[in-house]
């Protein structure tokens, strides 16, 4: 382990750490780090409120990573995904994953079949979420009257992504590469809600990240210019993970209640506990939030491992 807190190893180098994931590229019969693949490591930080936390989730990781499979397996016909290989060092076995490398689209693709969170404050402000108009009289947990794409910037560590209409994705990718992401993000969506529904889950909301195979750049050149210029003549790619967790919202159906927050299967358990009095955190002092109770740490983990098992009907193993 490192400073920074990233694993270092054997044939690998660090390539980048976000807030809940590391990246490694590697190595080469040359010892350089390959400009074609890179290793997923899912770690087990939990990140709430643009802060990470300085308590992980145990196997938080490794039930990301398998759900994300998964869920890759179950979407294969509608979009390829970026997955090489699950032979991976030991160390990171089980929620790491070998990739390809893509040039990833720089937006967030968001799409909502049910209104809340931010959605919903968007809605009470104007009456639309990234300028998609919707009926009066919505209330937290409405079902839409069909899926919506609800795109957002996607913004550094440490910033929050802004909702932006689908002009804006137009502005930063181009017409038809901005079609197509939107199509694929509400086809997913669908997909999910399809499946998880025979379940006994609704799937709410989810975020995907898309990348595109075969964007050559030449020397100098911008990657956002290129993805721009160039990118509908490309093979586009579902990367990073897809319905879990934390880029989803699942609520169980049978406790689903229109005007009211939803029970869910995410981190909205951690969320309340911050925003209680018994965390003593003011989310507005810009201070870091305390660490987790050792109760909240196991209620988190069993809501994960709960909606792994309840989707895939599989038993988890870490």
């Amino acid at each position: 382990m490192t400073t920074d807190g990233h694993l270092e190893l054997p044939g690998y180098a660090h390539v980048y750490s976000g807030k809940v994931r590391d990246l490694y590229a590697p190595l080469g019969a040359d010892g350089a780090p390959r400009a074609d693949r890179l290793l997923l490591v899912a770690s087990d930080r939990m990140s709430a409120y643009d802060f990470v936390l300085d308590t992980p989730i145990p196997d938080k990781g490794a039930v990301l990573t398998q759900m994300s499979l998964w869920w890759f397996e179950q979407m294969a016909d509608l979009v390829p995904h970026h997955v090489v290989s699950t032979e991976v060092p030991a160390a990171v076995a089980g929620r790491a994953v070998l990739v390809e490398r893509l040039a990833m689209l720089p937006v967030e693709c968001v799409a909502r079949a049910y209104l809340t969170g931010g959605g919903l404050n968007e809605y009470r402000a104007s009456g639309a979420v990234s300028g998609v108009e919707l009926p009066a009289g919505l209330v937290d947990g409405s079902p839409l009257p069909e899926p919506i794409f609800t795109p957002s910037t996607k913004a550094p560590m440490g910033e929050h992504d802004e909702p932006i209409p689908f002009g804006g994705v137009v502005d930063e990718i181009g017409q038809a590469l901005a079609e197509r992401a939107r199509d694929l993000t509400v086809r997913i969506l669908q997909r999910g809600n399809e499946i998880a529904t025979e379940r006994g889950i609704i799937l709410a909301d989810t975020k995907v990240e898309f990348g595109l195979r075969g964007l050559t750049l030449g020397e100098g050149e911008d990657e956002r210019a290129a993805i721009r210029d160039r990118g509908a003549d490309c093979e586009i790619v579902l990367a990073d993970e897809v319905l879990t967790p934390d880029s989803s919202r699942f609520w169980p159906a049978e406790s689903w209640e229109p005007g009211r927050q939803q029970p869910s299967y995410d981190k909205q358990y951690v969320r309340d506990w911050l925003t209680s009095s018994a965390s003593g955190w003011d989310k507005s002092s810009g201070e870091a939030p305390p660490s987790l109770p050792e109760d909240v740490v196991a209620q988190t983990r069993a809501k994960y491992v709960e909606a792994y098992e309840r989707l895939t009907g599989q038993t988890f193993r870490s």
